[in-house]
């Protein structure tokens, strides 16, 4: 079990953190994995508001407009050389159950995401 980011006040849209998935259902997420913050700023900083949303990032995608891959960077602090941000398996938890900081997306990929959000929602 991971342990809760010592300072959740920090979290910021594009960042990515270790979250525990675990117990998934179906075809869920379970373990230990990556995900990406997609909650606005806002939110993320307001200590009264004690949630956040996150999609998931996974070692496994395929050529679909929901799955944006990833190359590993120093930034982004991920271990695959490449990974995929599952934008439709969209999720909201506690901030209490981020665990390490890994990094964070470019204004670029978080442009890419929000725009398969976008498409997953039927927002335009």
């Amino acid at each position: 079990m991971i342990s809760p980011s010592a300072s959740i006040r920090g979290i910021r849209l594009g960042d990515i953190y270790i979250v525990e998935w675990s117990p998934g259902r179906g075809s869920e997420q379970t373990g230990e994995r990556p995900a990406v913050i997609v909650q606005n700023d806002a939110f993320n900083s307001n200590e009264r508001y004690p949630n956040t949303i996150i999609v998931t990032v996974s070692k496994s995608g395929r050529a679909v407009p929901t799955h944006i891959q990833i190359p590993q960077t120093p930034e982004n602090g991920l271990r695959e050389p490449l990974s995929y941000i599952k934008c439709e398996q969209l999720l909201t938890i506690s901030k209490g159950r981020l665990g390490k900081r890994l990094g964070s997306l470019t204004p670029s990929e978080i442009t890419r995401v929000s725009a398969a959000l976008k498409r997953v929602l039927s927002l335009g």
